[in-house]
């Protein structure tokens, strides 16, 4: 059995310094929404904040919940068109999750939308606080685990969202906040 996945992770990705500065921008923004969710017949606020950017016109549908692309602040169109030169993977939006501390978190899912096509790939970094990020395999239930520091990116390529989930789970000796920005290709 192989052990492959389609997940490539880059470490430091981001230099400690532009990662410092890209964290503290973001984290200064007064756009954070705490969307909610439908679980278990109830509505339950998400146990995180986000925001969505993307191309004017892009609309994105996650959670029942539908995001419409607006544009796009100057430094993070240039990280998405240095993704598009660095790593040849193309986005038109992004959502981006605040987790205020370690109780914050996302439980298992796949970022298999209708709008992302087939088989998308998404294009994922870390700022602030460390957490581990959990990998599940569909064939044999496997579980691996990824520790994503600051800076750090995350690929995750073809079959990553048709044949794996993914989670951040809880980690309550967590303080520090941790801002994730997702980056996706939304076919019209």
């Amino acid at each position: 059995m192989s052990t492959a996945t389609p997940f490539t992770h880059l470490k430091a990705w981001l230099n400690g310094a532009d990662a410092d500065s890209l964290l503290r921008q973001l984290e200064a923004r007064s756009d954070w929404t705490q969307g909610s969710v439908r679980m278990f017949g109830r509505t339950v606020p998400e146990p995180r904040l986000s925001i969505f950017e993307g191309d004017p016109g892009v609309s994105y549908c996650y959670a029942q919940r539908r995001l419409q692309g607006q544009g796009w602040t100057a430094e993070l169109a240039q990280l998405r068109d240095r993704f598009q030169r660095e790593l040849g993977i193309a986005s038109n939006s992004l959502l981006m999750n605040l987790y205020r501390n370690g109780r914050d978190s996302m439980g298992w899912h796949r970022d298999n939308e209708p709008e992302l096509g087939p088989d998308p790939k998404v294009v994922s970094l870390s700022l602030g606080a460390a957490r581990d990020f959990d990998l599940r395999c569909d064939a044999d239930g496997r579980v691996q685990r990824l520790y994503l520091e600051h800076g750090d990116l995350l690929i995750m390529g073809s079959e990553s969202q048709t044949k794996w989930m993914h989670c951040l789970p809880k980690r309550l000796k967590v303080d520090d906040l941790r801002i994730n920005l997702t980056f996706r290709q939304v076919l019209s």
